[in-house]
């Protein structure tokens, strides 16, 4: 994982968390700064609104020295949120995932977080750059409508197909998601669920995506030879992932045993 950890407590708890899960962090950033900070508020119907407090935190600092070098042997990369958003290190990440093409396969989620965008027009001009760099993206409509206001999410999707990834999948939460590549579209329904909150539900969905992808040796270049067949497969797996974050409390995506478990014999 490429990291900037704060030097606070909470930096301390994140890197403690993320070595007792297996995650190497030999290549995160300790940083001097304090750990930004989200605080949730979750309604009744599991959905979560986001307040951040980020000045002079540690997240928002990347330099190009200390994303200079991947780590050998990766196949992919995966960047945006908040972290392709906001300044100073945001140039610097782009960049990253730009480099990055000439050695692994990029992904991308934008994941639009307007209260913090100040300047939406140029951060939808950054996004619209990630995008024709990368060979994956994973949006959400709120995201799309945030970004393209107006337009249709297919519309949105097909024509980032025409200059550039070779899949674009579109969440919608309990309605599912589907997937847009060059040669058409596959949908997979949402996992019925009972709905603790859905709070990590994006990225645990875009984590198992390049989790199928990886197992399927599917990583690497440009993803040119993707089936209808396997989309369908990551969609699949992308889906009951998130449905067993939404399960329970907080940010806690399923151990891939614990998906093995859930899809049965």
């Amino acid at each position: 994982m490429l990291a900037r950890l704060g030097s606070d407590g909470f930096g301390r708890m994140l890197r403690s968390h993320l070595v007792d899960n297996g995650v190497d962090v030999s290549h995160a950033v300790d940083a001097a700064e304090p750990s930004s900070v989200a605080i949730a508020t979750v309604a009744a119907d599991g959905s979560a609104d986001y307040r951040f407090l980020v000045a002079g935190t540690a997240d928002w600092g990347w330099t190009d020295t200390e994303l200079g070098q991947l780590p050998e042997g990766a196949v992919a990369v995966h960047g945006g949120s908040l972290a392709l958003m906001l300044a100073p290190g945001g140039p610097a990440v782009e960049r990253m995932l730009i480099r990055a093409r000439t050695t692994c396969t990029v992904s991308l989620d934008p994941n639009i977080r307007t209260a913090l965008a100040t300047n939406l027009a140029a951060h939808r001009d950054t996004v619209e750059r990630c995008v024709a760099a990368a060979d994956i993206v994973k949006v959400s409509v709120e995201d799309l409508d945030a970004l393209h206001p107006g337009e249709r999410a297919s519309d949105v999707a097909q024509r980032w197909v025409r200059h550039g990834p070779a899949l674009v999948v579109i969440t919608d939460g309990g309605a599912g998601s589907r997937a847009v590549t060059a040669t058409g579209e596959s949908s997979c329904p949402a996992v019925p669920v009972n709905v603790v909150d859905t709070i990590g539900a994006g990225d645990t969905f875009a984590g198992a995506l390049l989790d199928w992808l990886y197992r399927a040796g599917k990583l690497g270049g440009r993803l040119t030879d993707l089936a209808e067949s396997d989309v369908v497969a990551a969609l699949t797996h992308a889906s009951s992932a998130a449905a067993i974050t939404c399960s329970r409390a907080g940010a806690d995506p399923p151990y891939r045993d614990e998906l093995l478990e859930a899809a049965g014999p």
